[in-house]
């Protein structure tokens, strides 16, 4: 791997100038759900166009609100924006509108772009007005501008000026202030410790991670592959690894606008003939059981995140004949830290490191081997925006962003995870990793979903309850499990609650806050 941290040192807008130049303006590269389909020329004009009217009546390094899902308009902003020298703030709108007007607080954002088409879809009409009410610092309120009302008032002028643009598009774009230490987006966390905390990514670290997911591939990855992303881009994964990552190397993009369609998705994955997936575990194992025929028969192969792959998922995608190549990552890392890759796929780990990240083992306490990962590179962010510092980003402590994970390394570099530093519940004095508890309640029911949360106990603690959407999980068969597995029964947990889903974030993970509450809502019951 020849990954150079100092390859790194551009902006999004001048990486992809770059990758138009390697690979030409005429290579289609977007296309989403609705046939729009953008060659590097396309997109670099549209950028050069919209952002002109977008950036309208704001100052250059501005953070401008973006509330659209994946389609190849939200591509066209993304690069607008920072073309000319604005910051977008990608605002998860599944988030709620407590989380998302609070988002929009934090990054002091006075202006947000959306469209009215996909606000009447999603139902979203209250948050726009909830966003329209909402005060920011400086007193003004927030500036909706809807991408249809743009779109009809650009007319043959404004696109001669963005032609006259794009042939020194390079030179215009310098001139707008931004480099690769500027920030480039501001993502935000799920708000499941409370509001949600604003990760502000430089420019620097999306190109970085780019590089270093593209070389980290040696050779699987290349130009002529078709990849489908149906990860919401207000989501780390959706947004470098789904589709920055893949347009800066040539590579054609799928994109589409849920992750949730589990029937269209892979009906599309066989019409578009796509050899890349990008996913969580929770989707993978719902588009594999909703393909028909040859559906899913082009792809190559799959890299699932964000949650551990299951026993169960391997074995619906290796009877199709994919791999699957479960990586690990963290939005503060915009996200990539590690990946498995083909036929070098070590099932239970998350792969090897990729290039260029410094690593350090922080030890814990009741933990044998292993301990909580910290890492530092050119991928790390620029650091946290707070609900009570509005607009102030608190960089990482010498560089190094602590994942809060508890890993193991072994002596080939492969990281195993053991779990979150958060999700290890004392028992009877015996530190126990809830994800290895979902583990042994995985191998007792494989085709169910499983997640386990620990609660206040007066006697022991914490104590253990299992939420299950097995009907018929009995407590006897998880013991066995356990005997079998040679796992403590101290380890089985005291209670299981058995309820229709699990409850899932738009980001695919599992809504951990949420299922918490059902589990402290029915323990009076159980």
């Amino acid at each position: 791997m020849s990954f150079k941290p100092g390859s790194s040192n551009r902006t999004v807008f001048e990486a992809l100038l770059d990758a138009r130049g390697r690979h030409g303006g005429g290579k289609l590269v977007i296309e989403d759900a609705d046939r729009q389909k953008l060659t590097y020329d396309r997109l670099l004009l549209g950028s050069l166009v919209l952002g002109a009217k977008l950036t309208k009546g704001t100052r250059k390094g501005e953070t401008i609100g973006v509330l659209l899902p994946n389609v190849a308009g939200l591509a066209v902003t993304f690069f607008a924006l920072n073309a000319y020298g604005r910051v977008p703030a990608l605002l998860n709108f599944t988030a709620g509108q407590r989380n998302i007007v609070s988002a929009a607080k934090t990054a002091l954002l006075h202006t947000v772009v959306t469209s009215r088409r996909f606000v009447d879809a999603a139902k979203l009409e209250s948050v726009v007005a909830a966003l329209e009410k909402t005060q920011i610092a400086s007193g003004k309120s927030v500036r909706i501008i809807y991408l249809e009302d743009v779109r009809t008032s650009i007319g043959t002028f404004e696109k001669a000026v963005g032609f006259a643009r794009s042939k020194y598009a390079r030179q215009f774009h310098r001139r707008q202030g931004m480099h690769a230490g500027s920030p480039a987006v501001v993502l935000f966390t799920s708000g499941t410790e409370g509001l949600p905390k604003g990760v502000v990514l430089t420019n620097q670290n999306l190109v970085a991670n780019s590089q270093q997911m593209f070389e980290h591939a040696d050779g699987a990855l290349s130009a002529s592959d078709i990849v489908f992303n149906p990860l919401p881009m207000f989501h780390s994964f959706g947004l470098t690894a789904g589709t920055i990552m893949p347009l800066l190397n040539g590579m054609h993009v799928c994109l589409y606008p849920t992750p949730l369609h589990y029937r269209q998705i892979p009906k599309l994955i066989g019409e578009k003939k796509a050899t890349v997936l990008f996913a969580t575990d929770t989707f993978l194992v719902g588009y594999a059981r909703a393909a028909e025929g040859d559906d899913l028969a082009s792809m190559r192969f799959v890299v699932a995140g964000a949650e551990r792959v299951k026993e169960r998922t391997r074995k619906l995608w290796d009877a199709i004949g994919t791999e699957v190549l479960e990586g690990y990552g963290a939005t503060e890392c915009a996200p990539v830290i590690a990946c498995n890759l083909p036929g070098c796929n070590r099932v239970g780990t998350v792969g090897r490191m990729l290039p260029g990240l410094d690593v350090a083992l922080e030890p814990v306490e009741g933990i044998a081997t292993g301990g909580r990962l910290k890492v530092r590179g050119p991928n790390v962010m620029a650091g946290y925006v707070l609900a009570e510092r509005p607009g102030v980003v608190a960089p990482p402590d010498g560089g190094w962003h602590d994942t809060g994970d508890i890993v193991d390394v072994d002596k080939e570099g492969f990281i195993t995870i053991k779990g979150r530093a958060k999700r290890f519940a004392k028992i009877g004095g015996e530190m126990v990793s809830l994800a290895a508890v979902e583990t042994l309640a995985a191998d007792a029911w494989p085709e169910g979903q499983h997640v386990v949360v620990n609660l206040p106990d007066s006697r022991k603690g914490e104590q253990l309850i299992l939420v299950t959407d097995t009907a018929g999980a009995d407590k006897d068969v998880l013991i066995e499990q356990a005997r079998a597995s040679g796992f403590p029964e101290l380890w089985v947990p005291k209670y299981i609650l058995v309820v229709n889903a699990i409850p899932v974030m738009g980001s695919g993970k599992v809504d951990l806050p949420a299922t918490s509450a059902l589990a402290r809502q029915a323990r009076p019951l159980l």
